[in-house]
């Protein structure tokens, strides 16, 4: 491609820190996810409605590391179509785009009732 001529370096620098992003993102994800069963593990040690609250909580806070990770894999989808620049690598990041926004706002909505639920 154009980028990959002369600029070779640079794309495989970008790709390289592309690559890195998804790692932090992967991260995130098992980092809510290891909370997210400690805290669950913990709310049902609890009694009563106590521990619905304890698990509504880790599920907001588990929530919040997926929507984390989905936007650095967003970042990274960004950068992989900017480097290939081409019209497959293009549609195929706007649908994962669209998906991955369609799943964050769900998402979004699900933990903002939580929220509601916690502060009645």
């Amino acid at each position: 491609g154009v980028l990959h001529g002369p600029l070779a370096p640079l794309v495989s620098l970008l790709e390289w820190a592309s690559a890195i992003i998804d790692l932090f993102a992967i991260a995130l994800l098992l980092i809510g996810a290891v909370r997210f069963i400690a805290g669950v593990t913990v709310a049902e040690l609890t009694r009563g409605t106590a521990r619905v609250q304890r698990t509504n909580r880790e599920r907001i806070e588990l929530g919040r590391y997926i929507l984390a990770g989905l936007e650095l894999f967003i970042v990274s989808d960004v950068i992989h179509t900017a480097l290939s620049l081409a019209l497959a690598d293009l549609v195929f990041l706007l649908l994962l785009v669209v998906i991955r926004s369609i799943i964050s706002w769900f998402l979004d909505r699900e933990l903002a009732q939580l929220r509601e639920e916690l502060e009645t």
